[in-house]
């Protein structure tokens, strides 16, 4: 069951304290886009701008994954002017690995941040690195969205009260 749980989780990307990655000796962030960095199909905004700049000048590595084409990704890349992976695939490992290639990382050493945990965090999972889950910025999704969500819950409930000691069990 580890394979779909996240190592940590958070309301928003723009509340978690960045600096403890440091501390864990992880060099590589990937971040997913759509209701991870900002609303789904929302361009660039100045809080995504700020968070980018401020990693770099902290000296990470960044990369953006997406299961999107081109015509939303490749914009918000430019604007960011980031390395990115398109049509990556999540959860398969293609995607991730591609990405450390181009941030010259080590799993051990890069951490994925993003909204869905059985493709964001099982992906990062299966590629041997780290995993953040956020919830999602935007209720309104996709009903193939919606429903995975459904479906995410008994194991972000599992997940959830593993975490706390409570009596799930392997």
């Amino acid at each position: 069951m580890r394979a779909f749980f996240p190592e940590d989780e958070v309301n928003s990307v723009y509340d978690f304290p960045f600096e403890s990655l440091t501390e864990r000796g992880i060099r590589g962030i990937i971040f997913d886009i759509d209701n991870t960095l900002v609303p789904p199909d929302a361009p660039v905004d100045a809080r995504c701008r700020a968070l980018i700049r401020a990693l770099k000048t902290a000296g990470f590595r960044i990369c953006l994954v997406s299961n999107n084409k081109g015509p939303r990704i490749v914009p918000f890349a430019t604007a960011l002017n980031l390395p990115y992976v398109e049509r990556a695939l999540k959860p398969r490992r293609y995607g991730y690995r591609r990405a450390m290639a181009r941030m010259g990382t080590a799993p051990a050493e890069t951490i994925a941040i993003g909204d869905q945990l059985f493709t964001d965090i099982w992906g990062a999972n299966r590629a041997g690195m780290h995993s953040l889950l956020v919830k999602p910025m935007e209720p309104k999704e996709e009903i193939q969205i919606l429903l995975k969500r459904l479906i995410e819950r008994p194991f972000l409930w599992y997940c959830r009260r593993k975490k706390a000691g409570g009596e799930a069990h392997d």
